[in-house]
């Protein structure tokens, strides 16, 4: 229903019709059209958009689809009448019946809020065949609370327990009287006796009077409790089906359900969300069942087994104008209980080829493999020190990557110890108190190393080096799910540390002719990294078919003590089907330089990074949905980097995309055309005549969204 495609023909049938149509061509004698609703408040300061949802039917106002619609006449039984029926939007026709339920509906929010014996009135205007209908709200009256009282007979304890929780009472001597706000009171009540104890408390066990009379204006309010006891955990058992081998230990300590406690709901909660995190389970079902004639409740705990193994499979892929082909494979396996305790297991396979057909000299093949082990515990820690509901898991990774390009054959091996977990689903966290690399260039072209010798920032990035530091990343989002629904933001920061401890130990080092210290032969390296991305998504219309997806992100690095330049992985890069899709990957950059003639497949990179994206998607037909998006950004190197020749060194694409929408996968492929190229110091900017030509736009393939 969004598709450009929609608007163009839409704006096409207007331009040849317009004059011979209308919103209202296809409807019977005696049928109208619903245009609009409107909503007026008088004398009392309620947003109108608080009572439309009141209002049965929701008019459409101004669509231009109805125009296509409307092509189709009154019969609609020519295949030109279908096709215009099927692209347009059928006019919404005006039932006067839905008007009086409308009122009433507004009438009974008004007093549920706080506003009694209000007058809503309505009017329909009718214009030719279209029908507006004018809501006119007049509030009634408000009764501010004068006095609370509270009434609770029996149970000290509890009397004594809720009116310690007065402090945190959301109904206030003041407030309007309201429903609404007596209702949420008594769920919020409710909730906070159950955490001290009293199994079975709900809104049901509250009830209240108000008096209006004696106080002319106001209203004194009785709140009535209905106490219970509290109650204590009796016996715990857990079950999981009898095939699936899994440590009784280990779920014996993941559990917070402990016989004999006071029971408490967010004991019960932890339970279920350190059960559920193990992701070893495919449903968690905590029971509880009070005991006849006893103040204590038996806790069942039944674990449903999930699918304990999984393959993934992933694939970027790019061609650009000048020919150069990129292909970027990635499998990977997952084993979720690989010790019987919730352990996963992760094995990794990725590789990343360039090349271009007929053409033995442009090629670079990168392929790695990576291994990971993670543990459903901080190792070292017992469980009892972790009280909430997560609890940090300990991450294993070891990883080897193998690149062989035309200048030069490289060897990284890497490997990370460290923790990660998550707070509530908003904020995750990963914190690698260990990390080292070990970089090995050989093979190294005699053409290209005499090259780097006249460039110091890449001399020193591609060199043999030792790199052991510490890297913290942080991630909120309001919205965790795979696939959100609804509106939703996040923050991303990720920071490396290299070299400052191994630095202490400086004077029991070697040290080369350049005066670097040395580990088993190679220099370490040294500099600090940071990098923070923002983005927002913005869901679209009732149906959710339609988003608008902005990101912008910024990085830095910089290099100091042992090191001149941070080391080649570690710089930014930009272009590629995540980035500025209007270039490849590492073709962008530095600045306003040229593509670097020192390779000859474009690797461009800088120590300091800005970028932004917009995207907007739209569904197109079933499965298939379309974008068109706009990208800018560079890399740079800090020191030739000035904010005032920004504006110059900036580059920039646009490009529309179709997407495939599997519900287990998203496939994508995105067109970026340069429009804004700063290697062109005469010419920057692209106009159409270049869009199609050499060196004027890429093509990306990829699995999930670029942002």
């Amino acid at each position: 229903m969004n598709s450009p495609l929609r608007h163009i023909l839409c704006l096409f049938l207007l331009a040849a019709g317009a004059a011979a149509c209308s919103t209202t061509r296809v409807l019977s004698d005696g049928e109208y059209r619903l245009k609009s609703n409107v909503v007026s408040v008088h004398g009392e300061n309620i947003p109108s958009r608080e009572l439309t949802p009141y209002i049965r039917q929701n008019a459409q106002g101004w669509n231009p689809f109805i125009y296509v619609y409307n092509f189709s006449g009154k019969e609609g039984t020519s295949a030109a009448s279908r096709f215009f029926r099927k692209i347009g939007t059928a006019p919404l026709i005006y039932n006067p019946d839905q008007v009086e339920p409308s009122l009433s509906g507004i009438k009974n929010h008004l007093t549920y809020t706080g506003y009694f014996n209000s007058d809503v009135r309505s009017t329909v205007k009718v214009d030719k065949k279209n029908v507006t209908v004018h809501y006119d709200i007049y509030p009634g009256k408000i009764f501010p609370i004068k006095d609370i009282t509270y009434e609770i007979l029996g149970n000290e304890e509890f009397k004594a327990d809720l009116l310690k929780d007065s402090s945190n009472v959301t109904v206030k001597v003041g407030d309007r009287l309201s429903e609404s706000s007596l209702e949420a009171e008594a769920t919020r009540s409710a909730a906070a006796m159950r955490q001290l104890g009293y199994y079975g408390v709900t809104k049901n066990n509250y009830s209240f009077e108000a008096d209006t009379l004696s106080l002319p204006g106001y209203a004194k309010l009785k709140i009535k409790v209905q106490p219970v006891n509290r109650f204590h955990i009796g016996d715990v058992s857990i079950s999981h089906p009898e095939d699936m081998k899994f440590r009784p230990k280990v779920l014996k300590e993941m559990n917070t359900i402990k016989p004999g406690s006071l029971y408490s709901e967010n004991t019960v909660s932890n339970t279920y969300s350190r059960m559920s995190s193990l992701r070893t389970f495919n449903s968690v079902n905590i029971g509880l069942t009070p005991r006849k004639g006893a103040d204590t409740v038996d806790c069942s705990i039944n674990l449903a087994q999930s699918k304990i193994q999984g393959y993934k499979v992933g694939l970027e892929a790019s061609s650009n104008s000048s020919g150069l082909i990129g292909v970027s494979p990635q499998v990977s396996y997952t084993h979720k209980n690989i010790f019987h305790g919730g352990e996963w297991l992760t094995l990794g396979f990725r590789g990343d080829f360039q090349f271009k057909v007929n053409d033995r000299q442009t090629r670079s093949n990168e392929v790695g493999v990576t291994a990971g082990l993670s543990f459903p515990k901080f190792l070292g820690l017992p469980y009892s020190l972790f009280r909430g509901s997560s609890i940090p898991r300990t991450e294993i990774n070891l990883s080897y990557s193998y690149q062989d390009r035309p200048e030069y054959t490289r060897n990284l091996v890497s490997f990370q110890y460290g923790y990660s977990g998550n707070h509530k689903d908003r904020i995750f966290y990963q914190i690698y108190p260990l990390q080292a690399n070990i970089v090995n260039l050989k093979n190294i072209d005699g053409d290209f190393y005499e090259k780097l010798s006249h460039n110091p920032f890449l001399r020193y990035a591609y060199q043999d080096h030792f790199d052991a530091g510490e890297s913290l990343i942080l991630y909120y989002t309001t919205d965790a799910s795979a696939n959100p629904k609804k509106s939703y933001k996040y923050a991303r920061l990720q920071t490396d540390f290299s070299g400052n401890i191994l630095s202490l130990f400086n004077k029991a080092m070697k040290t080369d002719e350049d005066g670097y210290r040395l580990i088993a032969g190679v220099p370490y390296s040294q500099y600090i990294k940071g990098e923070i991305q923002l983005g927002r998504t913005w869901v679209l219309g009732k149906n959710g078919k339609s988003s608008i997806a902005t990101r912008a992100l910024a990085g830095i690095g910089h290099a100091y003590g042992n090191s001149t330049t941070l080391p080649f992985e570690k710089q930014f890069y930009c272009g590629g089907a995540n980035s500025l899709r209007g270039w490849q990957a590492r073709s962008v950059g530095p600045g306003n330089d040229a593509v670097n003639e020192y390779f000859i497949i474009p690797s461009q990179a800088g120590d300091m990074k800005l970028e932004a994206n917009i995207e907007y998607r739209f569904n197109i037909v079933w499965k298939l949905a379309g974008a068109a998006f706009i990208d800018a950004g560079n890399v740079w190197e800090t020191s030739l980097f000035k904010f005032s020749n920004l504006p110059e060194s900036l580059a920039a694409n646009w490009g529309l995309g179709l997407r495939v929408d599997l519900n287990f996968i998203l496939l994508r492929i995105d067109a970026g055309i340069k429009t804004l190229d700063p290697s062109k110091e005469d010419n920057r900017w692209r106009g159409p005549s270049k869009w199609i030509k050499n060196d004027g736009y890429s093509v990306h393939f990829g699995v999930g969204y670029p942002f």
